[in-house]
């Protein structure tokens, strides 16, 4: 088993060292997408344009030997230029209907600016992120395993937009903040962009098969039973805490948090969950589960504020 982690440990490492051949920083939303991955789900990424969230997205694409696919959400795109639509064909004289697949099947889905969508098209998604399929008429096609759908929207510039019902933020798994890079990594990207581009030399250092493999792996992970009631304790604290929350999270955050725990684990070269990863993985599962209240946004609190607090409440 400590041979097997140990293993692990070094291709997340390989990973890690592949990616930052084309993305500088960034070290810890890298490591939450993994963890998406391995668990088996979806993320939200908020941030500023220009931090290379798209060429981080496929970057990883490329690295794991996965189909990419982009959609730029616009207030006019309609649920069938994602999914699909059937298209009629002759053939021999005869018309037949023939369903042209979208963009959506694929493996690495990246819905650009997901809040630009009108409310029909991103329900158009919440089937194919809770179902892995999707349905045109009365045929329903399954989608190709494995599927991922990383979602990014732009913080600042709300005109136009569409925010994202309870309902779908909660299939998320984890909402991932980009922050600017160091003064040093910037530094570092203006010279590798400025000089004479080269083509991206990234290796492909996973295949799917060996994906399934490790998602199955992240689930075998164990934690002890104190650590599992910690986690539905932090859940629950954020409905008990009315001082500053308004709404709290729901028992997939419960389910989500002990997933990322152990894929996190993984990540680090761990053969067990600690508290550690609990309180490193609150943040991203919890902050788009909760709602503050008025008196806690007026103070100028932030959900990661309040994640916080909670952590500060609740001892493992």
């Amino acid at each position: 088993m400590a041979l097997q982690i140990e293993k692990l440990k070094h291709t997340f490492e390989t990973i890690k060292k592949e990616i930052g051949k084309v993305i500088i920083g960034q070290d810890e939303v890298i490591e939450h997408v993994l963890v998406t991955m391995l668990c088996d789900s979806h993320a939200l990424l908020e941030s500023y344009p220009g931090l290379g969230k798209t060429l981080l997205i496929s970057t990883m694409g490329k690295v794991m030997d996965l189909k990419f696919s982009r959609i730029q959400n616009t207030p006019d795109l309609m649920p069938s230029d994602i999914i699909g639509t059937e298209v009629i064909e002759e053939s021999s004289g005869k018309r037949y209907f023939k369903f042209q697949q979208g963009p959506i099947f694929t493996n690495v889905l990246l819905a650009d600016e997901i809040n630009r969508a009108t409310p029909k098209t991103q329900s158009a998604l919440l089937e194919a992120m809770q179902e892995k399929q999707v349905t045109i008429g009365k045929t329903t096609h399954k989608l190709d395993a494995p599927f991922f759908v990383l979602a990014t929207q732009n913080p600042i510039e709300q005109e136009g937009t569409y925010p994202l019902p309870e309902a779908q933020t909660d299939r998320f798994l984890l909402k991932i903040l980009l922050t600017y890079p160091s003064i040093e990594e910037e530094y570092k990207i203006v010279d590798q962009y400025t000089k004479v581009l080269k083509e991206d030399n990234v290796r492909k250092i996973l295949g799917k098969n060996s994906l399934f493999a490790l998602q199955k792996f992240t689930r075998q992970v164990p934690i002890a039973n104190d650590l599992a009631k910690y986690v539905v304790r932090i859940v629950d604290e954020t409905r008990q805490n009315k001082k500053i929350l308004e709404y709290g999270a729901s028992p997939r955050a419960s389910i989500g948090l002990v997933l990322a725990a152990k894929a996190r684990s993984l990540v680090h070269g761990r053969a067990h969950v600690s508290s550690e990863d609990i309180k490193a993985m609150a943040y991203p599962v919890l902050r788009h589960r909760i709602i503050l209240n008025f008196e806690a946004e007026r103070q100028g609190m932030k959900p990661d504020d309040a994640i916080t607090e909670i952590l500060k409440k609740v001892k493992p």
